[in-house]
């Protein structure tokens, strides 16, 4: 996959989901009928341009409501997104990741690929997952945790709003600037180290995540006509090795790997 044509569709998602192009002047946010549909990516609710919901804010708003209805159709849409794509969602559809990817092509001294406690950190997305965006929400109702807590996403909306309406800045609390502190965290990072958010933090990535080995777009790897000489590990940001494990849970189908091997053995496919 040509990483131009990546960005391409990347932007062209970021587009799509945020087509309410004069919010981001007016700071109204849009309100009409297709708000009401998740997308797939995390794309915050909130943002003056977004024109569809985040599937996982929808998500935790309807385990907090106080009158609880299962959400089925917020959980039907994610399997849907996820036995269909799995993380080809994280790679090029998600905003957040497409700004992390921005964010990565800054140059720095020594980009950081791995460290001690890497694997382990990694973990933490699951733990985000259950704990802040399901546990919590459906314990103490009314109170989305991930969204007012945590989301990079979110925070990132709300600045938008503010520098669109600035009369905002007045109910400015703790807890905005301590989601702001987050946010600049993890965009200062994102310079460092690919995709921190993603690795160690989205939920929406460790659902997806669960996806890969089953889903119908996945990765195919001819194993007889393997060389082994570890370009396709060496060009992937998310330390996965597709020659070894081409449908890992941490893969974001970025398609580096299948730009980069030299006998061009790893492919796209669609269904087993």
């Amino acid at each position: 996959m040509d990483n131009k044509k990546r960005t391409r569709i990347q932007s062209l998602a970021f587009l799509i989901q945020n087509a309410n192009f004069k919010g981001f002047f007016t700071g109204k946010i849009y309100q009409g009928p297709i708000k009401n549909v998740c997308v797939p990516g995390l794309n915050c609710y909130s943002c003056p341009g977004a024109v569809g919901a985040c599937p996982i804010g929808s998500l935790q708003n309807a385990l907090a409501s106080s009158k609880f209805k299962f959400p089925y159709y917020i959980l039907g849409l994610l399997l849907f997104f996820g036995a269909l794509l799995g993380r080809v969602v994280c790679g090029f559809l998600c905003p957040f990741g497409f700004l992390q990817d921005i964010l990565d092509k800054i140059p720095f001294p020594k980009k950081v690929k791995t460290f001690r406690g890497d694997r382990l950190l990694r973990k933490l997305k699951y733990i985000v997952l259950i704990v802040l965006v399901i546990a919590l929400p459906f314990l103490y109702k009314m109170v989305p945790f991930f969204c007012k807590y945590l989301c990079p996403s979110g925070t990132t909306a709300g600045i938008m709003l503010m520098l669109a309406d600035t009369k905002l800045l007045s109910v400015l609390g703790s807890r905005f600037f301590w989601k702001f502190s987050i946010l600049i965290c993890i965009l200062l990072l994102s310079v460092i180290i690919y995709r921190p958010f993603c690795k160690y933090l989205c939920p929406l990535g460790a659902f997806y995540g669960m996806f890969n080995r089953i889903a119908a777009l996945h990765m195919s790897v001819e194993f007889d006509r393997c060389i082994h000489c570890n370009a396709c590990a060496k060009a992937c940001g998310m330390g996965v090795d597709p020659s070894k494990q081409p449908n890992s849970a941490e893969c974001i189908r970025c398609g580096k790997c299948i730009e980069k091997c030299p006998k061009d053995i790893i492919h796209f496919r669609f269904f087993k």
